[in-house]
């Protein structure tokens, strides 16, 4: 107790950091695709199809959100800081196992995707969940910096590998196994000793913790949320509150995860067809670059959008995020033809995509309570596992349906993102505070 009391709680936030950085591996999944799906007769090391990829990406993502719920149930027990030791050694086991056994389609699914993806859910939910409990007072804010490393974390797993010194898929080689393996392995123990560091300071604060000078708002009737009255998950999934925030993160998640998904094929194919660049590699470094910007805007956006939610309010926020981001889904086909614009573009989706992640769990605080955030985020969470699947797997149909470069394939899967943004700015405006008795 007298450590918890005497603990700096801004380390808290170091330790958040230091593990999402390596949670956030998951988003630099395109610096891969271009690889493995040069077809094997071109001489090509694994032949997958769009569809593949995005299935190892999606798996992924899904088994992130489902065991995320277990996590949540697992938390009270077990305490922060062995959930993230356990998150961090099997993120790191299975991208590990993925280097040596990766070698086909169904092992990198299994170890990426499965196992990868379980690690991830195990670890992701304790920086909010302690953080929280550590800045009642800036619940916006901490939960932005807490989950920021997730998305500023793949701009540093993309230039490793695929381009800072040469970007080691094109230059390790471990044990004779190709580039993606040899990263895979490099890694997975990255990711295990890091997580590790970062648990250091996953520790729950003292019972009845506030910090000094603040008090808890007042229970209000109306519109206004503000995590005075705590529900339990059984209690949560009965309110029309929590379907509402499950569809708009399915909406606005949706997006952001196609994008991270295609954007190198994407940027590759929109930049050849209007010209702005005859060169497939040149294309692709400039796709990439893209993604680069993406990731750090993406962990900016958290940083931001918590901030400024903590000032304007959750529904409003959540209304802005998903409006702006429907209006450049719509526009990004076009966008993507230029240099500037597919960067740009880029940006913007991944700085709107990243408020998902600091507005969602505030709101589910504010809605259903602090005490129980870390199990009743899980179920909101559950969103984000079926936004993982639909994103990238109707980008992938419609890339593999279309013939070579076309870049109208791209067309139909943006307006769906688009139009799904747009259906969960409209819902945010209906939303209200579960009633008190």
């Amino acid at each position: 107790m007298s450590e918890t009391k005497t603990m700096n709680r801004w380390l808290v936030v170091v330790g958040a950091i230091l593990i999402q950085l390596c949670l956030g591996a998951i988003y630099a999944w395109s610096v891969f695709t271009k690889k493995i799906t040069v077809p094997l007769a071109e001489g090509g090391d694994y032949g997958f199809s769009a569809v593949q990829t995005a299935w190892i990406f999606s798996v992924g993502l899904a088994t992130f959100a489902v065991v995320m719920v277990l996590a949540g149930r697992m938390l009270p027990k077990t305490g922060p800081r062995p959930l993230a030791v356990l998150g961090g050694l099997v993120l790191g086991a299975g991208y590990i196992l993925g280097g040596f056994l990766g070698g086909t389609f169904w092992p990198q699914l299994l170890c990426i995707g499965l196992i990868g993806g379980a690690g991830i859910g195990l670890g992701y939910v304790v920086p909010i969940k302690v953080g929280i409990g550590w800045f009642p007072d800036k619940k916006g804010m901490v939960s932005g910096l807490a989950v920021a490393g997730f998305g500023f974390g793949a701009t540093i797993w993309v230039k490793l590998a695929g381009s800072w010194g040469g970007g080691l898929l094109n230059t390790l080689s471990l044990f004779g196994l190709p580039g993606v393996q040899s990263v895979f392995i490099v890694y997975g123990i990255a990711f295990a000793v890091l997580v590790l560091i970062g648990s250091i300071w996953m520790v729950n604060p003292p019972e009845g913790y506030k910090p000094a000078g603040w008090n808890p708002p007042e229970p209000t009737a109306g519109s206004a949320a503000t995590g005075s009255v705590d529900l339990t998950s059984g209690e949560m999934l009965k309110t029309p509150q929590y379907w509402m925030l499950l569809l708009m993160f399915i909406g606005s998640g949706l997006a952001g995860l196609m994008v991270i998904y295609c954007i190198r094929l994407f940027g590759v194919d929109a930049l050849q067809a209007s010209g702005a660049v005859s060169d497939a590699a040149v294309a692709g470094s400039i796709a990439g670059t893209a993604m680069a910007w993406y990731a750090i805007l993406n962990g900016l956006g958290r940083i931001v959008w918590g901030v400024v939610s903590d000032k304007i309010g959750r529904k409003i926020a959540l209304f802005a995020m998903c409006l702006f981001q429907g209006i450049v889904m719509l526009l990004f086909l076009k966008m993507g033809a230029s240099t500037m614009g597919l960067i740009v573009g880029a940006c913007i989706i991944g700085f709107n995509f990243g408020g998902n992640f600091a507005l969602f769990p505030v709101a589910t605080a504010d809605f259903f309570g602090n005490k129980n955030v870390g199990t009743n985020y899980g179920w909101v969470f559950l969103a984000y596992g079926a936004a993982g699947i639909a994103g990238p797997q109707v980008a992938g149909f419609f890339k593999d349906a279309a013939q070579g470069g076309d870049v109208s394939a791209w067309t139909t899967p943006f307006v769906v993102a688009g139009v799904a943004c747009l259906l969960a700015a409209a819902i945010s405006l209906a939303l209200k505070a579960p009633k008190h008795d």
